[in-house]
């Protein structure tokens, strides 16, 4: 993010190695910078939980984050294109609406993506012709063959996080024929523990 041409990286790692840690400091970096941040999340519900820890964890400095979906109104959504607009919203979390042709940024300065497989064709081309004037962190658990080569031939920066946190656990997978108790059963554990 120092250098003149925009950064074009790529970070791999599984669910829960810390790849939205990453995501957060790059955007700590180029606000602090006087830079404003998109991110572009495939979901709404994505939206919604980065939108909340990006909060959470931003919350004690003056930074001002926004969510761009089609769950806000349009008179939310209005006054946060307003803000992007005049500079006054430094972070935009948001689906595919971001890609519309009425938001502009005072000064974007990093694009992150996560989960660019689950974008279109059409997405794609406009997250090209971003990437020429922007620093761009794409995040993904599954890149697909086109974006791995990219990175792998040199186009592309790659980071691969290959170490989980100290304090997460392993992931079990179990496969069993469908019983109704054992379904219960996971259910009621992941109410128990806010899951």
């Amino acid at each position: 993010m120092e250098k003149t041409k925009p950064m074009d990286r790529l970070v791999c790692g599984d669910v829960g190695y810390g790849k939205t840690e990453v995501a957060i400091r790059a955007t700590f970096k180029a606000v602090m910078d006087g830079k404003q941040v998109a991110v572009l999340v495939p979901t709404t519900v994505l939206a919604q939980q980065h939108f909340s820890t990006f909060s959470q964890r931003l919350d004690a400095f003056p930074i001002r984050i926004e969510v761009l979906s089609r769950f806000r109104t349009s008179k939310e959504q209005q006054a946060i294109l307003d803000g992007l607009a005049t500079g006054s919203v430094d972070i935009c979390i948001g689906t595919h609406r971001l890609l519309q042709k009425d938001v502009a940024f005072k000064d974007l300065g990093l694009l992150i993506i996560d989960e660019e497989q689950r974008f279109g064709v059409a997405h794609k081309e406009h997250l090209k012709q971003m990437r020429q004037e922007v620093d761009v962190l794409t995040l993904s658990a599954t890149p697909i063959p086109r974006t791995l080569h990219m990175s792998l031939v040199g186009v592309r920066d790659m980071s691969t996080m290959e170490t989980p946190p100290e304090e997460r656990l392993p992931i079990k997978t179990y496969v069993a024929e469908y019983n109704d108790q054992l379904i219960r059963e996971a259910i009621l554990r992941e109410l128990e523990r806010n899951g």
